[in-house]
């Protein structure tokens, strides 16, 4: 009797959503998965770039999930950091509405425990850079913040704010009215304009309303109001438990070390991560997935790969155009047009930062405490600034330089991505002069790495995605996960939770796709600021 063929299942991509993916499949079930990857390495948009020894956190990732699941299965990977007994009881995460001790949260740790190979436990500290000040981010509406903006101005944000819930926009046609309705327009345009259309390309009343409904739907400005008074109230912060998250995980070598190590794992299972392999073609029969083709960035062979069920985490546009017959014409038309920003992050070592009235720098040191400074400043192109060091140390090997992760944003068909990487150089050291956060002569060096794709963009075609995922979600072995994959603007954990609703379906043998779409598209899945 022959024996029975075990069953694949092709990932393509090799990011968070693809590599959970394939673990999840090999600890569940006999299924083997094949990840393919178009890059050189795992990770995706969470990989950690190695520049002369300095590592590039690309996009800044906290590892803080309100998944309970989410969290378990990071430190299943990578285990806490050894903390002392007496800290583990006294150190709080914010948690589900709640708060949660390091306790839970703690197997692994202790005696045995690889001290390179951890979660260390770090503060969150992120900012708004407007009007060359530093404001709290998450708003918050301390004395600090208000003398910065001066009482006018103040004024004019309480006024606004009010008219805004008298009388709030009824039909929240894009994202403008979707910010205005929350925070009043002077708020709006002082925090959060410039920053969103630097990220997005386009003016924030060109941006579908759903892109706030999937990152800041329960912020509001009497939340932040709440929020600055528990932090001076012990009274009100016990009456009222927040789910800010103020305190992380994160890899000791950056979130690409979280990722190295599962691709061992999945390797050490039984399962194939195969690099540079760029999915080119998937063939359907009878409505199904029946082979995966994937040609050879390097060598531009094919090979044809039998697939019982595909995952997929590429661009969508991209995974229309691969499929074969060809999709309907309007479905193509659709995905050919869904809009992309594309990222830019620049390495820049420094001496030193310039120091800020009022804004210390870290103890012994010569940098700001920042994890992330978001910059409000309309005046440069500059979206964001990351601060390395703080999110771990092991990222900087000369403790005495300062490591920063300059981000720009930008379409395939703006000048900026087109620009030579010194070029790109030159400017990130311009602008970090020109709002005065660095001086010139004490930049070291620099390096440019770009993310095509990074950020799948809510205007355009978008609208019209419905029509994309009649054709797709029929396709009983084919699955989308992901942000790319479902061209949704996910954080790390909403992309792991897709891939495990995808792998469930798989290993139930039925089940609606809808579990996968419903992810990140209610509170649940968001940290907020407000109960």
């Amino acid at each position: 009797m022959a024996e029975n063929k075990q069953k694949i299942a092709v990932i393509i991509g090799g990011g968070p959503a693809g590599l959970t993916a394939a673990l999840e499949l090999l600890r569940q079930s006999d299924i083997r998965p094949i990840v393919l990857e178009a890059s050189n390495g795992v990770g995706g948009i969470s990989q950690t770039t190695n520049f002369n020894g300095y590592r590039m956190d690309l996009g800044g990732h906290r590892f803080f999930s309100k998944s309970d699941w989410v969290m378990d299965w990071w430190l299943s990977i990578l285990p806490l950091e050894p903390v002392a007994e007496a800290q583990r009881h006294t150190i709080r995460l914010g948690y589900r509405n709640s708060d949660r001790g390091l306790s839970g949260l703690a197997a692994g740790t202790g005696a045995g425990v690889d001290g390179e190979r951890v979660m260390l436990l770090r503060d969150r500290l992120s900012r708004i850079y407007f009007n060359h000040k530093l404001f709290d981010y998450p708003i918050s509406l301390n004395l600090r913040s208000i003398s910065k903006l001066g009482l006018w101005r103040c004024l004019k944000i309480g006024a606004s704010y009010a008219k805004a819930k008298l009388s709030p926009r009824q039909t929240e046609r894009h994202l403008e009215d979707f910010l205005i309705n929350r925070f009043g327009d002077e708020l709006y345009r002082t925090f959060f304009q410039a920053y969103t259309e630097k990220v997005w390309g386009v003016p924030c009343d060109q941006l579908s309303a759903e892109w706030g409904a999937q990152r800041i739907k329960s912020v509001s400005l009497t939340g932040a109001v709440r929020h600055a008074l528990r932090r001076f109230l012990p009274g009100v912060a016990k009456a009222a438990p927040t789910s800010l998250v103020e305190r992380f995980l994160y890899p000791r070598l950056g979130p690409g070390q979280l990722w190295e190590t599962v691709a061992r794992q999945i390797q050490e299972l039984g399962g194939e991560i195969r690099l540079a392999q760029r999915a080119e073609q998937i063939e359907l029969v009878d409505g199904r997935v029946k082979c995966v083709v994937a040609r050879d960035v390097a060598t531009g062979t094919t090979t044809s790969i039998a697939a019982d069920w595909a995952i997929s985490t590429m661009a969508v546009s991209d995974l229309i155009a691969a499929i074969q017959p060809p999709a309907p014409g309007a479905v193509a038309q659709i995905a050919a047009a869904l809009p992309y920003r594309h990222f830019i992050v620049v390495g820049v070592l420094v001496t030193r930062m310039k120091r800020r009235p009022g804004s210390p720098f870290v103890p012994g040191t010569s940098r700001l405490p920042d994890n992330w400074i978001y910059v409000q400043e309309p005046d440069v192109k500059m979206g964001r600034l990351q601060i390395f060091n703080n999110w771990s140390p092991a990222l900087v090997p000369d403790p005495n330089k300062v490591w920063l992760g300059v981000e720009y944003f930008c379409s395939d068909t703006d000048e900026l991505w087109s620009l030579s990487d010194a070029a790109i150089q030159a400017l990130a050291v311009r602008e970090l002069a020109q709002i005065e956060l660095v001086d010139a002569h004490d930049v070291e060096t620099a390096t440019v790495v770009r993310v095509p794709k990074a950020y799948p963009a809510y205007f355009g075609s978008y609208a019209q995605f419905d029509t994309i995922r009649s054709f797709v979600d029929p396709i009983e072995n084919l699955f989308l996960v992901g942000r790319n994959g479902m061209h949704r603007y996910n954080n790390q954990d909403h992309s792991m939770l897709t891939a495990k609703a995808a792998v469930d379906i798989i290993v139930a043998g039925r089940g609606s796709k809808d579990a996968i779409w419903d992810v990140n598209v209610d509170d649940d899945y968001h940290e907020s600021i407000n109960d």
